[in-house]
Order: C-alpha cells, then structure tokens, then sequence
C-alpha cells in the first residue's frame, strides 16, 4: 500500500481538489433527478421516458466526452512538470476534437427515436421518450466544450468554478424545468420535451461559465490561453485520442450496457422500467463520489508523474480509492435501510416503490466495488493508462455480467431484479481487477524509487 509519512503530505492536496469536484458531481446528477421527480408527477410513463431517452442518450454523447479524458493525463502531468504552454495547447487540441465530434454525436442521436419502437419499447414509453431526445439533442456540442474546459482547469487546480458552475445550474435547470414542463410565463406545458429543453439551457449556461473564468477571471492562465495559437497540434491532437479513446470506449461500454438493460426492462411494464430508474438514480448519485474523487485522484497523480515524485503519486492513488470505498460503504448502508423513503422522493406510486426495493438492495451490495473501481480508473488515467479499465469493463460488464442479467431476468423469471444481479456482479469483478492493476503501477514505481538511475 503506502507508508503514512508518504501518504500525509497527500491527504490535505488530495480532499481540498477532490471535495468541489464531489460536490460539482452531485449536482450534476441532481439536474438528472430533478428532471425524474418533475415528470414522474406527470405520470410513470414519462419517468421511465427520461431514464431510457437520458440513458440513450448519454450512450451516444457520453462518447464523445470521454475522448476529452486525455485531457486529464496531458494537462495535469504538463502542469506538474512547469509547462503551462502545454496545458493551453492541450485545450486547443481537445476543441477541435470536439468540433469534429458534435455533428457526427447528433446525427447518430438523430436516430434513436426511431428505433424505439422496433426493439419493443412500451408504446406509451415511446411517445414521450421522443420529444425528450428531440429537445436535449441540442446540448450535446455544449456539453463537449463544457467538458474540454472541465478537464482543462481542473488538471490545474481549479476545481472551485467547476463546482459553482454545476451546482448553480440547478437552479437554472429546475425553473426551466419548471417553466417549460408544467406551462408558466406563456410558455405551453411541454412535459418531457420541456424537461429536455431544460436541460440543454442549462449546459449552455455551464459552458459558458467556464469559458468566461479561463479567458478573463484566471490570470495565472487567462493571457496564456488568449495568446496561443488557435490551430491544432497533430501530435497533440494524436495524444488525446491515444488517451482518450479507450476511456471513451470503456464509457460506451457502460452506458450501452445500462441503456440495453433499461430496453430490456422497458420490455417488462411501466412499473418495472420507473422501478429501474430509481435504482439508476440511486447507484448514480452515490456513483459521484468516485467520479469526483477519480478525477482529483487523476489530476493529483498525473502532476506528480509529470515532476517524477512516484511516492506522492502512489500516496494519491490509494488515499482516494481508501475515500471512495469509506464513502460508498455509507451508502450502501443507506440503500439497503431506507428503500421505501428513497423510492417516495421520485414517485407517489406504491407499487413501483415496491418493485425497487430489491433493487435497491443490489445497489447496496455492489457500492464498495463501485467505488473501487472508479476511483482506480481515475488513478490509472492520471498514470496514462486508459486501456486496462477498458478492456476490464468490456470483460466485466459484456462477457459476464449481462448474460447472466439476461438469463435471470428472462429465462429464471426474476424481472428487473435478475439483470441487476448481472450488473452486480460485474462491478464486483471489475472493481476487483482495476484495484489489482493500481497495486502492480505502484509497485513499478516503488522499483523506479529503489533504482532511480532507470527513471
């Protein structure tokens, strides 16, 4: 593991990046649930159409935002090794990927409302799930500018405008959610298209404020970034796609798993389909902890590769896979104790409550490995290595966990409860095995201390 006079000087850097990074996470998954609770007042057709048009819907996008991951390895070692210039380019790099990669993203998004109806998607799911995808299509060349600017600044320690630019776009969201759903201000009630046009003003307005800090309220970056030129470097633009691609692939490879296990279910009932959105709620929300933490846990890692202190990268690495298992076992606990008053703060409805139960029970049992494996994902990407979660959540997820989602689900009878037991398990595996990976990293690094003359 690591030794504590490694590990002191690491904690207080480590939570100070990591706590507005958590806290940013868990508002932007509180735009997802407010978006849920709102049209889940509407009716369990419309809940379940945000759960399977966002899940669809980050399948495709999702893509493209995990491309901008290698921003994360080249900006934060660049700015652990003093190069600042570096870290401006990188930026640059990663825009005009993202310029390449927004109209391909819609166009491919264009599509999936029709497709609904053929993989037999419940009619009534259907018809509302359309004009949500419609409407939120529309963010997506946003969100990848948000989360090129994202990287960018987090992999130099700001941290706190990426916290008050999610957290505020809460409040954005929920009064045109309010606005735009239910019909005020002469608007017409829009149910969930309105939910979707919410959420696209609302990553609007977050890219927007990222951009407004870097270019004129960061002086220790904001001339640099003004001044460097606005073309792409093909070797840089080649990095972040050497980088980036696997840890694209390995989102894609989530989010399809969990957007197939949410047609599947949509296959069941209505009621079955709004019962998998609160266990996806729930699993996601807790999920932030490590998403937060592995990002620090990249951005810490990463500069310390890029000034050679393997001890300090080692001491951040375990730090906050420590955190995240601490963390996630607390809500674990939660899940498994209060279902029922979990299930009530997205729906009114008994019998849907009912049916999440046992899923939420499954989320609790997979919570430490959850928070292992993402917090480890992050670590391994501040190293440079993006291929080993990859591959890991392919095996995990597709060879393992939904076949047996499917067989339990269809052929044993169990519903939504059986392909949550394949989920289960595959987050049980792949945590396992992402945490076994960090642990051999460390150990190089341990031997680069003991021969420094290979370094």
């Amino acid at each position: 593991m690591v030794r504590w006079r490694e590990a002191r000087g690491e904690i207080g850097p480590l939570i100070a990046l990591a706590l507005p990074l958590v806290l940013g996470e868990f508002g932007w998954m509180t735009m997802s649930v407010v978006d849920s609770a709102m049209v889940g007042r509407l009716s369990k057709e419309a809940m379940g159409a945000v759960s399977l048009g966002g899940v669809l819907f980050y399948t495709v996008t999702l893509f493209g935002t995990g491309i901008m991951l290698g921003l994360d390895t080249v900006v934060s070692q660049a700015f652990g090794a003093g190069k600042l210039k570096s870290c401006h380019q990188a930026l640059v790099d990663g825009m005009w990927i993202a310029a390449a990669l927004a109209p391909l993203l819609m166009l491919v998004q264009a599509t999936i409302g029709y497709l609904l109806t053929p993989i037999g998607i419940h009619p009534a799911v259907v018809t509302e799930t359309r004009p949500y995808l419609s409407a939120l299509i529309w963010s997506t060349p946003w969100l990848l500018v948000y989360t090129a600017f994202r990287r960018y600044l987090q992999s130099m320690n700001h941290a706190g405008v990426i916290m008050f630019s999610l957290i505020s776009a809460n409040l954005v969201n929920a009064a045109a959610n309010w606005i735009l759903i239910f019909g005020y201000f002469g608007f017409p009630a829009m149910g969930t298209a309105g939910a979707g046009w919410a959420t696209t003003i609302s990553r609007v307005y977050m890219a927007a404020t990222l951009i407004f800090f870097a270019f004129w309220m960061n002086p220790a970056t904001a001339w640099g970034l003004r001044e460097v030129r606005r073309l792409p470097s093909r070797k840089g633009v080649r990095e972040l796609l050497q980088l980036g691609a696997p840890a694209a692939f390995q989102i894609a490879v989530e989010l399809a798993v969990f957007a197939i296990a949410t047609a599947l279910i949509g296959r069941l009932d209505p009621s079955n389909l709004a019962a998998h959105q609160i266990a996806m709620n729930a699993a996601s929300f807790s999920y932030m902890v490590p998403v937060g933490l592995g990002s620090a846990a990249a951005v810490r890692v990463g500069q310390a590769v890029g000034r050679r202190d393997w001890p300090a990268a080692r001491a951040s690495g375990w730090i906050a896979i420590a955190l995240g298992v601490a963390i996630m076992g607390a809500f674990g606990i939660l899940y498994i104790g209060a279902p029922r008053l979990i299930g009530h703060v997205l729906t009114n409805d008994e019998a849907v409550v009912q049916a999440a139960i046992p899923l939420l029970a499954l989320v609790a049992l997979f919570q430490l490995f959850d928070g292992a494996q993402g917090v480890a994902t992050g670590a391994l990407r501040g190293a440079g290595n993006t291929r080993i979660p990859a591959i890991s959540h392919l095996i995990g997820y597709w060879l393992l966990g939904l076949p047996l989602g499917y067989v339990l689900c269809f052929h044993f009878g169990w519903g939504a409860a059986g392909l949550w037991s394949g989920l289960c398990l595959a987050l049980i595996s792949i945590g396992i095995v992402l945490a076994i990976a960090w642990s051999a990293k460390t150990r190089q690094w341990r031997r680069l201390d003991s021969h420094p003359h290979h370094q």
